[in-house]
């Protein structure tokens, strides 16, 4: 048995278009004269909406206003984000063997809109979201206090160079998919222990 954190924005859903558009709204709102292109979030070191805005140009006094106007907007969308194909299957697969969380910077609620619409609310023991306190490290590490019981291993699954150093920092196994936000290069580049590119994979590790 293991305990498996999954990261939720570019690994569970399907968020991309919608990272763009609210991003490029809220930059409008706020006066930045940005084109956000996918390559924005691909530049990013930390996987944050606070940087994301900073990428965007968004004044630091002004980021996590950014931030919370995103957040905000993801909340209020009609339909949680699509799941990507095969994920739910994977998540009841693994879920019969191991613990499952989620460690994620979107809000407690929009990952628990998408969990009930998926079906797969009753599989994940628990989500730290970006509404609670802590870094994502810290989040780890409070995920693994109380989901892994038995000093079980722990991966996190994710799709930035940041989730990959919030792993390393934390001594627990990375695993970096490729259909995320950050390009396949540049997960590379941060050597994650495995690389997947497709869910199904990810039952072949764990």
């Amino acid at each position: 048995m293991a305990l498996i954190l999954f990261d939720f924005d570019g690994v569970l859903a399907d968020t991309l278009s919608d990272m763009l558009r609210f991003a490029q709204e809220v930059c409008a709102e706020l006066g930045i004269h940005r084109i956000v292109t996918p390559a924005d979030l691909d530049a990013l070191d930390t996987m944050s909406f606070v940087e994301y805005g900073k990428q965007l140009g968004v004044p630091p006094p002004l980021a996590d206003e950014f931030a919370n106007r995103c957040l905000k907007k993801f909340m209020q969308k009609p339909s949680p984000p699509r799941i990507f194909d095969g994920m739910a299957q994977v998540i009841e697969q693994l879920s019969a063997r191991h613990a499952i969380g989620i460690v994620t910077g979107n809000t407690t609620r929009t990952v628990e809109n998408f969990l009930v619409e998926n079906g797969i609310q009753k599989y994940v023991g628990a989500v730290f979201a970006v509404d609670q306190p802590g870094t994502k490290p810290e989040k780890i590490l409070m995920a693994r206090r109380q989901l892994a019981k038995f000093r079980e291993e722990v991966y996190f699954v994710g799709d930035a160079v940041s989730d990959i150093q919030a792993a390393r920092s934390t001594s627990i196994k990375s695993i970096a998919v490729s259909w995320g936000h950050q390009s396949t290069e540049k997960l590379i580049s941060a050597e994650p222990d495995y690389l997947v590119h497709s869910p199904r994979e990810l039952l072949d590790i764990l």
